[in-house]
C-alpha cells in the first residue's frame, strides 16, 4: 500500500516537474522472472524516482547507505525496500558482500532490482567507464531466466522545471553462466550507449541540440524520435569532424550565428512557423484571471525554491532537480495548509477545507496558462519582424536544414527523416 501511495504522488510530483514525459520499450521489461535494470545516473535522486514510476514492476533500488541517515529520503528509501551500497567514500559501516547478498535474495523470489553502474550521478557528456557490480550480483545469483535490462533516462534539460523527459527501455540482456564480469559488464555498456545520449564534450552536445531544434522546428515530435534524431547528429558531427573540419566549424558558425539572431529578436526555432490556434488563444484570455491569481500566491514559494535548490547545489546541475522536487514537496503543501488555516480561522473550517481544494487547482491553471500564453506572445513577436526580416530567417533556416540533410546523406546513404516537411 505503501509502494502504491508513493509510487502515484512522486509520478504526479515528475509529470508537474517535467512538462513532457514518454516511456519507450515497456515491451522489453519481462513480467515475471528475475531482472536487473542497469540505469544512467544524469540527475541525482530524480532518476530512481522515473524507474520507480514507469517501470511496470516493483523494483528495489540498491543506493548509497548515507541516504539511509537523511529524515525524509531515509523513510523513502525503506518504504521501496531499498538495498544499501557501502562506499569507502563514504565512510560508512558495511561491505559489498552484505549488498550484493540482499540483492540476490530479492533476485531469487523473482523480484527486480535497480543499480547505477556508474557508480555516481554526474552532468558529463558521456557515460562514465562502468561498476562491475551488476555483472557480479547477476553472475553470483546463478538464476535461470535472469535478465539485464539497460534503461536510458534522457533529459532536454534536467534541472529546468517544465522541460522533458524520456525513460527508454533497451533489449534485455540475457545473463550466460560462461559469462565473465568483464564480458558481461561490457554488453551492459553496449545496452546503455543504445538508449542513451553521448558526445565526447558538452560544446558538442550543445551544437547538437541547436542542430536538432532548427532542424524539426516545424513540429513537435516524441521524444523518443528527438533522441534518435540526436544521435544521428552525433554520428554526422563525428564524422565531419574526420572527414571535413573546416565544413563541421562552417556549420557550426551558420548555427551559432542564426541562434544568435533569434536570440536578438527573442525568438525561439519553432516560433518562425505561422501557427495560431484560436482555441487556445480564447481558453488563455477566460482562464486569466484565476492564472493571475494561482501565480500571485505560489510564485513567492517557486522563486524561493529556485534560490534554495541553487544554493544548496552549489553549480551541481545533476543534483538540482532533486532540491527542487523535495523542496517543492515541503514549501507546497505548507503554503496550501497556511493559506487554509488562515482562511478556516476568519471564514470557517467549511471555507478552508475549500481552499485545500481551490488554491492547488489555482496553481495549475497558473502553470498551464502562462505556458500557454509565452508560446503565443513568441508566435506574435514573430509576426512584428519586418517582412524581410521574417523571410530571411525562414531562408536560413532552410538552408540549414539542407545542409543538415546533405551531410546525412554523405554518411552512409540514409537520410536524415523528421516528421517535417
Amino acid at each position: 500500500m505503501a509502494r502504491a501511495l508513493i509510487t502515484r504522488l512522486f509520478r504526479f510530483l515528475i509529470r508537474t516537474f517535467y512538462r513532457r514525459v514518454e516511456v519507450l520499450g515497456l515491451d522489453s521489461v519481462p513480467e515475471p522472472g528475475p531482472v536487473i535494470f542497469a540505469v544512467n545516473h544524469p540527475n541525482g535522486l530524480v532518476d530512481p524516482l522515473f524507474v520507480l514510476c514507469f517501470t511496470p514492476r516493483p523494483v528495489s533500488f540498491l543506493a548509497k547507505a548515507p541516504l539511509w541517515r537523511y529524515p525524509l529520503i531515509g523513510w523513502f528509501v525503506r518504504a521501496m525496500e531499498s538495498i544499501p551500497v557501502y562506499r569507502k567514500q563514504d565512510h560508512v559501516t558495511g561491505s559489498n558482500e552484505e549488498t550484493f547478498a540482499k540483492a540476490r535474495e530479492v533476485l531469487s523470489r523473482g523480484g527486480s532490482i535497480a543499480i547505477f553502474p556508474e557508480g555516481t550521478t554526474h552532468s558529463d557528456p558521456q557515460l562514465r567507464e562502468l561498476k562491475t557490480g551488476a555483472a557480479r550480483i547477476a553472475l553470483g545469483a546463478q538464476l535461470e531466466g535472469l535478465v539485464i535490462v539497460p534503461v536510458g533516462i534522457y533529459y532536454t534539460a534536467k534541472h529546468i522545471f517544465r522541460s522533458s523527459a524520456l525513460v527508454a527501455f533497451g533489449d534485455a540482456i540475457p545473463v550466460e553462466p560462461a559469462d565473465s564480469v568483464d564480458a558481461l559488464t561490457d554488453r551492459i555498456d553496449a545496452g546503455l550507449d543504445a538508449v542513451t545520449l553521448q558526445a565526447d564534450s558538452h560544446a558538442a552536445l550543445e551544437l547538437i541540440g541547436r542542430a536538432e531544434d532548427i532542424f524539426t522546428a516545424e513540429e513537435d515530435q516524441p521524444l523518443a524520435e528527438e533522441l534518435e534524431l540526436r544521435r544521428r547528429f552525433t554520428e554526422g558531427y563525428h564524422f565531419l569532424r574526420e572527414r571535413d573540419p573546416a565544413r563541421l566549424a562552417r556549420l557550426e558558425s551558420s548555427i551559432k550565428q542564426f541562434n544568435a539572431e533569434l536570440g536578438r529578436a527573442r525568438l525561439e526555432p519553432h516560433e518562425l512557423v505561422p501557427r495560431f490556434e484560436p482555441m487556445t488563444l480564447l481558453r488563455a484570455l477566460v482562464l486569466l484571471p484565476l492564472a493571475i491569481l494561482g501565480a500571485i500566491i505560489h510564485y513567492p514559494v517557486y522563486r524561493l525554491i529556485g534560490a534554495l535548490a541553487n544554493r544548496f547545489s552549489k553549480g551541481e546541475r545533476e543534483v538540482v532537480a532533486t532540491m527542487k522536487v523535495v523542496a517543492a514537496l515541503l514549501l507546497y503543501p505548507l503554503t496550501w495548509l497556511a493559506i487554509a488555516a488562515v482562511l478556516a480561522f476568519r471564514s470557517g473550517a467549511v471555507i478552508g477545507v475549500a481552499a485545500l481544494v481551490i488554491v492547488p487547482m489555482l496553481g495549475f491553471i497558473a502553470l498551464r496558462e502562462f505556458e500557454d500564453l509565452d508560446d503565443l506572445i513568441g508566435r506574435l513577436r514573430a509576426l512584428t519582424l519586418s517582412r524581410r526580416a521574417y523571410h530571411r530567417l525562414r531562408a536560413e533556416r532552410a538552408e540549414l536544414r539542407r545542409e543538415m540533410i546533405k551531410v546525412a546523406e554523405e554518411m552512409d546513404g540514409s537520410p536524415v527523416t523528421a516528421r517535417v516537411s
